[in-house]
């Protein structure tokens, strides 16, 4: 009974019941003004006057009750009192006012109809069971006080499965209503999770995106487009005023859209972005699309992919390449060897030996970085683990080779993995002796281990007093297989900054006055949740 009684929920219950109490309201009302008038004989047909006008302000005053006291829709056993209440008044109006011939048992029909709005399935006919029973029972119950013809007989049975047709056809409507708004609700609902998917996918791509209208104003900007351009703040601004070389390319782009976009460079950080457009067709204020590409990410991409497939060619030609190598720089050594040789062939056996050692570190270094094992970071605090690192390293270099440490500040807490923290200092403090041998007879690299007064970040910095590093050849330090020594493979510092970004670290090149300096920003010591 409980799901048979069940009302419909929510808002649409609520304006249900208002207008069922609107309804009642108005009944009232009407039958009120009419007997008042002295226009009651409308209603009035051989029926009792005095009770006819005493259940019209009754019936008033009951539905004023009601509207003031009864707003609540969760209880459907209220809802089946306050329409068997309107039906039963409804049924004694209709035996004041004279039965059939009265207008009062089309009140009751709709007073029927509306009340299977707010009620479901059995309960709801059994409502309109009790208005056809009224109807017919009281119309039979006049005819003993009132002869009545026997098409007064046929009218009341109409009125009676009227009752019943409306009831039907009132809960088929509801439940069509429900399930295209249930339908509607759920559509919606997928809608709006669609457009907050879709809004988080793309203030989440590293692609700058812009939307623009015909005027070239901004309708969206994700984050990474605020970041390449340099801004705060675009949505509802002009473009022209914060990026007039873009607004050149767009429009290059509409006079001939099958050009390629040259790039632009953004003045505040330096970046160079690759445009690119695309004509949203369907928008009635004829969008535009932008996206923004960092070109120097999509270098450091197309430069990954040929590491990776470099590292895979190598690990598979491995063994083909190094068991030559190794026999032709053991015949090297053998014939050095030999006692028949003079200085000049001794020479030459020797250049085999030391390029196929270099060959074989070549190889040995690509297959590390193919075979790279997964960064493990740990929390790390920089000063106590440098200041080991350090003493470490003054024990196994060579008397001509000199480290120094100076820290200024106190909490240099990070998370890093420290083997792979060792490898990229054991890297670039080699490099750093290397190119200060070059100048001086005493080869010396300084450590500097600082707190970044903006960003708050542990730095660390290698310094070397060496001749420095060409303007030149400084865009091309971090490329693969870039190198300014003979006996040089120029993996090291590629590998060094794919270990630090591995980590959530930067490796940069800081040009000095006299010597070199390669700086480590390192990330906050807190673990990423």
């Amino acid at each position: 009974m409980v799901a048979e009684t069940q009302s419909p929920g929510g808002k649409q219950a609520q304006r249900l019941l208002r207008l069922y109490h609107l309804y009642r309201l108005s009944v009232g009302i009407i039958l009120v003004l009419l007997i008042s008038s002295d226009m009651d004989n409308q209603l009035l047909t051989s029926g009792n006057d005095a009770l006819l006008r005493g259940g019209s302000w009754l019936y008033l005053i009951l539905n004023i009750l009601l509207v003031v006291f009864f707003e609540d829709t969760r209880r459907p056993a209220q809802l089946f009192s306050l329409a068997l209440a309107d039906v039963l008044l409804l049924c004694g109006l209709f035996y004041a006012a004279g039965g059939v011939a009265s207008a009062v048992g089309n009140l009751l029909i709709v007073s029927v109809a509306i009340g299977n709005t707010l009620l479901r399935r059995r309960i709801g006919l059994l409502i309109a069971a009790v208005g056809a029973l009224g109807i017919v029972g009281l119309s039979f119950l006049l005819s003993f006080s009132h002869p009545s013809s026997p098409n007064d007989y046929l009218q009341a049975g109409a009125l009676g499965t009227l009752c019943f047709a409306a009831a039907l056809l009132v809960q088929g409507l509801t439940r069509r209503l429900e399930v295209s708004e249930t339908l509607a609700e759920q559509k919606a609902s997928e809608v709006i999770g669609l457009e907050t998917l879709n809004a988080l996918i793309l203030q989440r791509m590293r692609t700058g995106i812009l939307v623009l209208d015909e005027c070239r104003r901004v309708q969206l900007a994700n984050h990474s487009a605020l970041a390449l351009l340099d801004c705060e703040h675009l949505e509802g601004l002009v473009i022209d005023e914060h990026c007039p070389a873009l607004i050149e390319r767009l429009d290059l782009w509409r006079k001939n859209p099958t050009l390629r976009p040259h790039s632009l460079k953004i003045t505040g950080s330096g970046l160079e972005l690759r445009p690119s457009f695309i004509a949203l067709g369907i928008s009635p204020n004829h969008q535009t699309l932008v996206f923004l590409e960092d070109l120097a990410q999509i270098a450091q991409q197309a430069q990954q992919l040929k590491l990776v497939a470099l590292g895979r060619l190598t690990a598979g030609i491995a063994h083909e390449i190094r068991n030559p190598l190794g026999a032709i720089s053991h015949a090297a050594q053998l014939l050095r060897e030999s006692e028949e040789l003079n200085g000049a062939d001794r020479r030459l056996t020797q250049i085999i030996q030391d390029h196929s050692e270099r060959m074989n570190r070549v190889i040995e270094n690509v297959l590390q970085l193919s075979r790279r094992q997964q960064t493990v970071p740990q929390r790390l605090d920089l000063k106590p683990w440098l200041e080991q690192f350090v003493g470490e390293t003054r024990e196994a270099a060579t008397a001509r080779q000199q480290i120094h440490l100076h820290t200024t500040g106190a909490d240099f807490k990070t998370l890093m993995d420290p083997d792979q923290l060792r490898q990229i200092l054991d890297n670039l403090i080699g490099n750093a002796w290397r190119h200060s041998g070059l100048r001086r007879e005493q080869a010396q690299v300084w450590l500097e281990l600082f707190i970044d007064p903006n960003s708050q970040l542990p730095i660390l910095e290698i310094i070397d007093d060496g001749p420095g590093v060409p303007p030149d050849h400084q865009a091309q330090l971090f490329e693969p297989f870039f190198t300014t020594s003979q006996h040089g493979t120029g993996l090291g510092l590629y590998l060094s900054r794919e270990l630090c970004e591995s980590n959530q670290a930067r490796l940069d090149f800081k040009p000095r006055q006299d010597g070199g300096c390669f700086r480590i920003t390192f990330a906050h010591g807190r673990k990423q949740g």
